[in-house]
């Protein structure tokens, strides 16, 4: 019997009938395609063929790899061809192939004439090595990267994924209504200050494909658990609980989201004043238009006008960050300075901010980490 080789299960294997069709096919027509072998001698590819072969007496036709260029990428192509899955599916696969990649690339570049040495990938050797997962298997280098979240933050997610059950957008979706009952309790002081950048739902739906679905999907719901409007206005009472009966709200919104979120505002007990507009410079994808700002809502609970009489340019030009939904740290010193007394609390916050209490359940999982 012929050993198979840890690559050779990256695709799994027939049972029942669909093996037993493959051997009466290989007993009426013969073996058509040969089974690859490793230089030592383990079966690559052709695992099934193998068997079927095995259970009707046929002797099995091998071929023999030349052990040149990648065998990650050499089994890959072999089997894609063959066998009909989904961009995700395929995502799922290519998870397996990474640590695979990252191991070619050390074999490359980490040696010297006399030994070999064993350094852990880097942040960007691994980058490329989902980047070329993704090439190989034809799918999204997003979708590689989700799965890999998914594999790692709900494994019981990822066999559905790998079977058709779930694409990585559906996954994505129930991962995050997940991460969203484990939020933590609101803090139970008052406070005169508040900050919010909540995780809007945009409640997207696209009619372009899986793959293009998960490009234009709400970049928000691929990143962290969002929320509908009913449910931020549910949170209403609690936020009434915390804050003192004269207070002010700072509140993130984007552009699609602008009449959606005043029924948020009433029901957290605030009223609109005023805003400010963050121009990103940089340009976004957006349906009507290339967006390139965003809005941050001042409202008002009882009398709260500024502590300081400085008045602050309405609109600010700050390049965006690589880092998604990251606010620049200017606005959180224009609200210090316009408010510099009371107790303030950032609320959906993932960061820790000096002077400010936190609360969000990205918080709790980056501190936790």
């Amino acid at each position: 019997m012929k050993k198979f080789h840890p690559i050779a299960n990256l695709f799994p294997l027939m049972q029942g009938d669909e093996l037993n069709v493959l051997a009466a096919d290989i007993q009426a027509n013969g073996l058509r395609e040969a089974i690859w072998l490793h230089p030592d001698g383990s079966i690559i590819d052709g695992r099934n063929r193998y068997r079927a072969c095995l259970s009707v007496g046929i002797a099995p036709r091998f071929q023999l790899w030349d052990g040149q260029g990648s065998l990650v990428s050499f089994v890959v192509s072999l089997n894609l061809h063959r066998r009909h899955l989904t961009s995700s599916q395929r995502a799922d696969v290519a998870v397996d192939v990474l640590p695979m990649l990252e191991e070619e690339a050390q074999e490359r570049q980490r040696w010297t004439p006399t030994n070999v040495e064993i350094i852990p990938p880097s942040e960007n050797e691994q980058g490329k090595a989902r980047d070329k997962a993704a090439e190989l298997f034809n799918t999204n280098p997003r979708y590689v990267q989700d799965a890999k979240k998914i594999r790692r933050e709900a494994p019981d997610l990822s066999p559905r994924v790998r079977s058709g059950e779930l694409t990585i957008p559906q996954a994505k979706r129930e991962l995050v209504k997940r991460q969203r009952k484990e939020s933590p309790p609101l803090p139970s002081d008052k406070y005169r200050v508040l900050y919010a950048d909540p995780p809007w739902s945009y409640g997207n739906t696209w009619s372009g494909g899986e793959e293009k679905f998960s490009e234009r999907w709400t970049a928000a719901e691929t990143h962290y658990p969002s929320m509908t409007i009913s449910e931020l206005c549910a949170m209403g009472n609690d936020i009434k609980d915390i804050t003192e009966s004269n207070a002010v709200l700072f509140l993130w919104v984007t552009s699609p989201l602008l009449e959606e979120c005043f029924p948020v505002i009433k029901a957290w007990g605030f009223k609109y004043k005023t805003s400010f507009v963050w121009d990103k410079v940089g340009h976004n994808f957006g349906h009507y238009n290339s967006v390139r700002h965003e809005f941050l809502l001042v409202c008002t609970r009882g009398s709260c006008t500024p502590d300081v009489t400085e008045l602050v340019d309405s609109v600010q030009s700050i390049e965006k960050s690589r880092t998604h939904s990251e606010k620049p740290e200017e606005f959180r010193t224009i609200i210090d300075t316009l408010y510099p007394h009371g107790k303030r609390l950032e609320l959906f916050a993932r960061t820790q901010a000096e002077g400010w209490e936190v609360w969000g359940n990205e918080l709790r999982k980056h501190t936790a980490s």
